[in-house]
């Protein structure tokens, strides 16, 4: 049976969820979301859609691998809201943030660069000559105290007790670790990808653990910033389709 050609630009939610492999469920959640543009209704509540949300999906899904769902989501929602300075300004967010974190990455690499071989065998320290407390160590950090106590749990650092007053007490090969569990974190890292790093790093007292880690870490930066060359096109698109009312 031929279409009405009236209804030659609507498109069904399954023409929409297929062109671009997803569920019907998942265009009606990004509608849901502001994602999209609020769909159309036919006299019997169906939704309808069109180029335009098309247009819109491929922006968002082009997003996401440079700037994360919860990213991709807010700035098509500002788009879709007419407010294309507030998306222009998270999209200027996520580029500083990838450089904040090559620049992390910098830093992980200077820092391994700096270990020297058998630092994890160097003799545990007091308070007074070299070690440090938890909160100390914690602030130099800008992180919680209970922070390094999870990664105590989890393996990442293995400070000693002092035995008069109980206190956890840090040594430099402590504080190199926990350094390094920190900027490996900010690098995306989980706790149990980071654990048997640090353990081999210990062991080896040398970088060659951490170098396919490291190799990674490059890629995945140099990914996202590929990404975010290729979606601009896409949500550029999309604003010219919107016209004068979406910028």
């Amino acid at each position: 049976m031929e279409r009405n050609p009236q209804s030659r630009d609507r498109l069904r939610p399954v023409d929409l969820a297929r062109g671009h492999g997803l569920s019907t469920q998942a265009v009606r959640n990004y509608e849901e979301a502001g994602i999209l543009p609020a769909a159309t209704r036919t006299p019997h509540g169906y939704r309808t859609y069109t180029s335009l949300h098309a247009t819109a999906l491929r922006a968002f899904l082009a997003l996401v691998p440079g700037h994360g769902h919860q990213r991709a989501a807010a700035i098509m929602r500002a788009v879709n809201e007419s407010a294309a300075d507030e998306a222009f300004r998270l999209i200027d967010e996520s580029h500083v943030q990838l450089l904040d974190d090559r620049r992390t990455l910098q830093a992980v690499e200077s820092a391994l660069r700096d270990l020297e071989p058998g630092t994890a065998s160097e003799p545990v320290e007091v308070p007074g000559s070299g070690g440090t407390f938890i909160g100390p160590l914690a602030e130099k950090l800008g992180i919680r105290p209970a922070t390094l106590r999870k990664w105590e749990r989890a393996g990442l650092v293995r400070p000693r007790r002092d035995p008069l007053t109980g206190y956890r007490v840090y040594d430099a090969a402590d504080v190199r670790d926990a350094r390094l569990a920190h900027q490996l974190r900010r690098g995306g890292y989980l706790l149990e990808q980071i654990a048997p790093l640090i353990a081999q790093v210990r062991a080896a007292g040398g970088l060659a653990p951490l170098e396919a880690a490291l190799l990674d870490w490059h890629a995945r930066l140099s990914a996202r910033g590929r990404a975010m060359l290729s979606w601009a096109a896409e949500l550029e698109a999309y604003l010219r389709e919107r016209g004068p009312s979406g910028t």
